[in-house]
C-alpha cells in the first residue's frame, strides 16, 4: 500500500497531517551550526522539504532531496523556483547510487514499514561518504501497526543502527515543536 501512487495522492490531495509547513525547530538549530556549506546532503523523503528550502536559501549548495511522489518534489519547485532540478531526484531511495556526507532524517523512517527498517539501516551506510552522518529526528512512541507514522524506542534504534554506524547522539529533543514534545528523539549517527 506504501507505495508510488499512495503518496503522490497523499501530496495531490493535501492529506499530510505530518507536514508541519517550515523547518522542524531541531532541525534548524541543527543546521544553524554547520559551517561548511558546500557538505553534499541528502533528504530521503523529503516530501514538501522546508528542510531544503532552508538550507537552500541559507547557501547550502549541494542539497539533494529524493522522494517517490513527484507532486511533492514540484511543490518545493514552485515554492522554490531557483532550487537547481538536477537535485531533485524522483527515485526510490532505495535505488539511488550517489553518496553524501550527511544524510538528513525527518519523518522519513517513521513513513517505511517497519520491516524496512534494516533495510534503511544498511542503504544509508551505503550512501554516506567515510564518516559521514546520518541526522536528524526519529519518533519514539511505541511501535505499532497502525501507522505510517510507525514508532519506536531508542532500545530498538540502537540495536539498529550500531552495527553500521557509531552512535554520537541519540536523546530525546529538547526543542521539538509542542505537538511533538517528548516524542522525537534527536540523533547524529556517524558511518563506521
Amino acid at each position: 500500500m506504501l507505495n508510488e501512487q499512495y503518496w503522490d495522492n497523499r501530496y495531490k490531495n493535501k492529506d499530510t497531517q505530518w507536514d508541519i509547513g517550515y523547518v522542524s525547530t531541531p532541525l534548524k538549530a541543527y543546521f544553524d551550526q554547520l559551517t561548511n556549506k558546500e557538505l553534499k546532503i541528502l533528504i530521503p523523503g523529503g516530501g514538501n522539504s522546508y528542510e531544503a528550502e532552508y538550507l537552500h536559501n541559507n547557501g547550502f549548495t549541494e542539497v539533494y532531496v529524493v522522494d517517490i511522489s513527484e507532486t511533492a518534489l514540484q511543490n518545493l519547485k514552485q515554492r522554490v523556483p531557483t532550487f537547481p532540478s538536477k537535485k531533485l531526484l524522483h527515485i526510490d531511495f532505495f535505488l539511488l547510487q550517489e553518496t553524501f556526507d550527511l544524510i538528513i532524517e525527518q519523518t522519513f523512517f517513521c513513513a517505511l514499514k517497519p520491516s524496512l527498517r534494516n533495510e534503511y539501516a544498511v542503504k544509508t551506510h551505503q550512501l554516506l561518504k567515510p564518516k559521514g552522518k546520518l541526522a536528524g529526528l526519529l519518533f519514539k512512541f511505541p511501535l505499532t501497526d497502525d501507522g505510517p507514522p510507525f514508532g519506536g524506542s531508542e532500545k530498538e534504534y540502537r540495536t539498529l543502527f550500531s552495527p553500521h554506524f557509531e552512535i554520537k547522539t541519540m536523546k530525546t529533543a529538547y526543542n521539538s515543536i509542542p505537538q511533538r514534545q517528548d516524542n522525537e528523539l534527536f540523533i547524529i549517527l556517524q558511518k563506521n
